[in-house]
Parts: C-alpha cells; structure tokens; sequence
C-alpha cells in the first residue's frame, strides 16, 4: 500500500503497475487512515476518491483508444450499397437506375451520398474503394 503526497497520475499508475494494493494519500485524516488499513486486512484496496476518479478514467480513455474503428462503409444503406455494387461493375447511372427500377436523378442522390459518407471525389475512387475493402462482392471471373 503506498502512503504519499504525489495525486500525480503517472506515480497513481506506476504503483498499481509494480503491485500496490491501495494508494491514500497524506492528507487523509488519521482515522480515515485506520479504517483504510483493517479494510486492508479484510481484502479491500485503500485508494481515495479523487484517485479512484483518475483509474476510471484512464480504463475508459484506455477503452475508447481500443475501441475498433468503424468498418469503412458501414453507414451506407443498402440500397447505396446496391448503387456502389452496380458502379464496380461499370454500369452507368441510367442503366443502374434501369436495374434497381428507380429514377437517374435518385441513382445520381444515391451516389452524391455514398461519396460523401466515403470522402471520395468521384465512382472510379468508390468503385475502387468498395472492391479494395470488400464492401461489395467482385463479380465471378474477375481478376482481384
């Protein structure tokens, strides 16, 4: 158990990283102290509020850095994806909109929005983008 006056975060985690089972620090009012020390003998681990606060928010910015970024494309619809599967197969917007039985100007709508949820410029860097990252199925007999 570590007694100190650091409430620095690095010497906080240090002393957990080496063992310490409970971290007070010396301001702590001395029957405060008593009753950390038989809570230790019964298991529990002394740590104030203030450094308990610091441990929890270290694990939770601990999490969010470990958290997996987004699968690319995951926002788009299914019917975008519908849209971007026909683009990696060279077909045109009218002939998209003759396939998926809708208007040009929606096909035109649905590409404007899946550039955008990309941040890609234009259907060559979609086309290439969906097929690179398995967003869409390559057709059969074409090379990969």
């Amino acid at each position: 158990m570590i007694l100190t006056v650091s409430e620095e975060d690095q010497n906080l985690f240090e002393a957990i990283k080496s063992g310490a089972q409970g971290y007070l620090l010396k301001k702590i009012e001395p029957q405060e102290l008593f009753a950390m020390l038989k809570g230790v003998v019964q298991g529990d681990a002394p740590i104030s509020r203030a450094m308990a606060a610091k441990i929890l928010r270290e694990f939770t910015h601990q999490a969010r850095r470990a958290a997996p970024a987004p699968r690319p494309g995951a926002d788009l619809s299914p019917r975008e994806k519908e849209v971007l599967e026909l683009v990696t197969q060279g077909k045109s917007n009218k002939e998209i909109a003759v396939a998926l039985a809708i208007a040009e100007n929606t096909v035109k709508n649905h590409l404007k929005n899946i550039l955008e949820k990309l941040h890609l410029e234009n259907r060559v860097q979609a086309a290439t983008f969906a097929l690179r990252e398995g967003l869409v199925q390559r057709p059969p007999g074409k090379p990969s």
